[in-house]
């Protein structure tokens, strides 16, 4: 089993990178982040790899981190009707963060965004997934809790209202609930929803 790559890179595709490891030319198929972060034809290049065995096909999936990788596991591995190219395109439209975010507040219309993705299997992502987001957040990880508790509807009502204030004021869930999460580190826990709005605007304005 190809665990990483290291070496040369050859080519990049549509959909697939080739890398030159000492003469042996290896096809990645890589989601559409990982390929816009590759350097140029003929640099170093290192991936991550996960290699795809069928009875009629073996291929490689290369990550520009073990957690992307880990991500594309957790989606081919335990949700029913995802496959490598349905996990590919999630992992094209979201960062790790952004979609371990995603399944923590329950925002299926985000998760639904990647191609090939419709409701009802970005239903099955939020659902299978959501006590396995807090553990691969990556950058999301310091708060991830909060966004449980929201995308779960049991946060005390001051976050809630709050969260819900600077969503109506056009910023998107996710943002609104990292200023509330910083917001409440600056307030106290103990603050009250025009407070948190008032520290949240702040962070916000930064």
């Amino acid at each position: 089993m190809i665990g990483k790559l290291k070496g040369t890179l050859d080519e990049i595709d549509e959909d697939f990178c080739l890398v030159d490891v000492h003469g042996v030319g290896y096809v990645a198929y890589c989601s559409a982040r990982t390929l816009a972060a590759l350097p140029a034809p003929g640099e170093a290049v290192v991936l991550f790899i996960e290699t795809y065995v069928r009875e009629d096909m073996i291929r490689l999936y290369g990550f520009q981190s073990v957690l992307e990788r880990e991500w594309f596991r957790l989606l081919l591995n335990n949700v029913q009707g995802v496959g490598a190219k349905v996990a590919l395109a999630v992992l094209s439209t979201m960062a790790p963060a952004d979609l371990a975010n995603a399944i923590a507040l329950r925002d299926i219309a985000m998760v639904s965004r990647a191609p090939g993705v419709g409701k009802k299997v970005a239903e099955r992502i939020v659902t299978e997934l959501k006590n396995k987001a807090p553990a691969y957040a990556g950058a999301a990880s310091g708060t991830i809790g909060l966004k449980q508790e929201l995308g779960e509807g049991v946060a005390p009502a001051p976050i809630t209202d709050a969260v819900s204030a600077l969503v109506n004021l056009g910023y998107s869930r996710d943002i609104s609930a990292n200023a509330v999460a910083a917001a409440l580190k600056s307030a106290g826990e103990g603050a009250d929803a025009s407070k948190l709005i008032r520290f949240g605007l702040k962070e916000l304005a930064r």
